[in-house]
């Protein structure tokens, strides 16, 4: 297990920094259980994710670690970890001024950290779009330059990567439409195919249901779509699976 993903959760509250600074945060932890995943040691999986997010005096953060294991008596490795840290610094928040033309309400200097097991650890650097679009409580759209760092990767190239989030209120509770997908639409290397990751999550706020409506928000289960056309950029692997989710915000 990298710690040093979990000590992040921990450094992201409100106590780590000037109370000025932080303006929101938010962290979490979800657990998956899916199958029919490829290029792994078994095609079932059980992951544990710890999310933080929030928005600070000049920006914008996002985190995660996945812990996954595989389940499977015969498989070569039991687990693995995979983990990204995003930030995007503001040019709204940063001169104190309105930023935007048409749908678009900032632009930001989009960069992310990509660390796991083998080869691919990178980092990708960019810009940031919030936009404001009817039915959506959240739309970013960034776009990157992919820098492969560890050896062996091939990633290098151009990356869109929007994320989004619904919401639609059912009775005293909530149900939320939320996710991303990261397309490499343009690979530097030969061997490394342009790929399509697609990862949205439809899930029931069940928490209002059983604690209240003032615990909205808190334990939402679902499910997770997950569709990935040359996953890994491997040619021809395409990845198309459910999982079934709890996620739980602290």
């Amino acid at each position: 297990m990298n710690k040093k993903w979990l000590l992040l959760a921990l450094l992201a509250t409100p106590q780590a920094m000037a109370d000025n600074m932080i303006h929101w945060w938010d962290a979490s932890v979800t657990a998956l259980y899916g199958e029919n995943y490829d290029l792994a040691p078994s095609d079932k999986q059980t992951t544990f994710t710890f999310e933080t997010a929030g928005g600070w005096k000049y920006g914008d953060w996002f985190a995660f670690q996945d812990l996954i294991y595989f389940n499977g008596s015969d498989v070569s490795s039991d687990s693995t970890t995979y983990g990204e840290i995003s930030t995007r610094f503001s040019a709204g928040k940063i001169s104190g001024k309105e930023i935007g033309f048409g749908p678009v309400t900032d632009l930001s200097l989009a960069m992310t950290f990509e660390e796991g097991e083998g080869p691919v650890k990178s980092f990708l650097y960019g810009l940031g779009m919030d936009l404001a679009i009817p039915y959506f409580s959240y739309f970013q759209l960034n776009t990157y330059r992919r820098h492969a760092i560890s050896s062996g990767n091939i990633s290098d190239g151009w990356q869109l990567t929007p994320a989004f989030r619904m919401d639609f209120p059912v009775g005293n509770s909530n149900i939320v439409f939320d996710g991303f997908f990261d397309w490499v639409f343009s690979a530097d290397e030969q061997g490394y195919e342009e790929n399509f990751h697609f990862n949205p999550q439809l899930k029931y706020d069940l928490g209002a249901v059983i604690f209240g409506s003032h615990k909205k928000n808190k334990f939402l289960v679902g499910v997770e779509y997950d569709y990935w056309k040359n996953k890994y950029g491997v040619k021809g692997v395409d990845q198309n699976t459910y999982s079934v989710i709890a996620k739980y915000h602290f």
